[in-house]
């Protein structure tokens, strides 16, 4: 079996409201079913599945704070259970 392995990688410094001008597109891409990252270098297009693995982490050290979402799917569906239901509050 073959595969090919692409990656996209962009970094930047963003304010807030872009910063969730992104996040809301990418919300959009998952319900969609269509992802796709471009910038001037490279593109990548990723077509999520129903059923996607979710890892949220927040650190805080000092006054440096940190929030990493990881989102992964298999291409072909794979059933995880075990997971439990993460709750986020706005203040």
């Amino acid at each position: 079996m073959s595969y090919s392995k692409k990656r996209f990688r962009h970094d930047s410094l963003q304010n807030k409201r872009s910063v969730g001008k992104i996040l809301n597109a990418i919300t959009q891409g998952i319900a969609d079913g269509t992802l796709i990252f471009s910038d001037e270098e490279n593109s990548i297009e990723m077509e999520p599945n129903d059923l996607l693995d979710l890892k949220v982490t927040a650190n805080q050290e000092g006054d440096h704070q940190k929030v990493n979402i990881r989102i992964s799917w298999q291409t072909k569906s794979k059933k995880k259970s075990n997971k439990k239901q993460l709750v986020i509050n706005k203040s």
